[in-house]
């Protein structure tokens, strides 16, 4: 996926020896995923998972997690603007409980206020920089039309990263 909006989600320098983690924008329908590089320097979107079952979703991250040497998860917290729980805090704490127990790594929560609307607002202007075609086809329009729960899981990641930089010694 190349869009010219990811060199935004890319940023300094990370702590050394980081690893690759795992960001998931968690969702009731869809988890969307996204990785950082091993120095967690980058965030990238990876994919959008349509959610199957409790056991097959965390069977199909736990594949993950080896296949791509994740040393830690972060799961974005819901909350309101104002910074009060939502209504689906509890369930993501309670996701992101599960998911540390079943697949035996440290699982981080956090912040993500307005990340679904920053990745919507990434892609329109994506959308909106590409060269105009005469009649769209219905691929371009479903295209448009596609979730964004990567790229709001890339904006959960590149915060967090961030926050990590700024924090010495926020992360074992």
């Amino acid at each position: 996926m190349a869009f010219p909006f990811l060199r935004a989600l890319q940023s300094g320098v990370g702590p050394a020896g980081t690893g690759v983690i795992l960001a998931i924008d968690y969702g009731l329908k869809r988890l969307g995923l996204a990785l950082s590089d091993e120095h967690g320097v980058t965030s990238r979107p990876f994919a959008t998972w349509t959610r199957v079952n409790r056991r097959r979703d965390l069977a199909r991250l736990r594949e993950l997690v080896r296949e791509h040497a994740v040393r830690r998860i972060v799961v974005g917290l819901p909350l309101h603007l104002d910074g009060t729980p939502s209504e689906m805090s509890e369930e993501a704490r309670a996701f992101a409980a599960r998911v540390e127990r079943a697949i035996g790594i440290p699982v981080e929560m956090m912040d993500e206020r307005l990340s679904s609307w920053e990745a919507k607002q990434a892609l329109a202007a994506t959308n909106s920089t590409a060269p105009s075609r005469r009649g769209r086809t219905q691929h371009s329009r479903s295209r448009r039309k596609a979730p964004v729960d990567d790229i709001a899981a890339a904006v959960i990641l590149r915060d967090y990263l961030h926050r990590a930089r700024s924090q010495p010694g926020a992360r074992d």
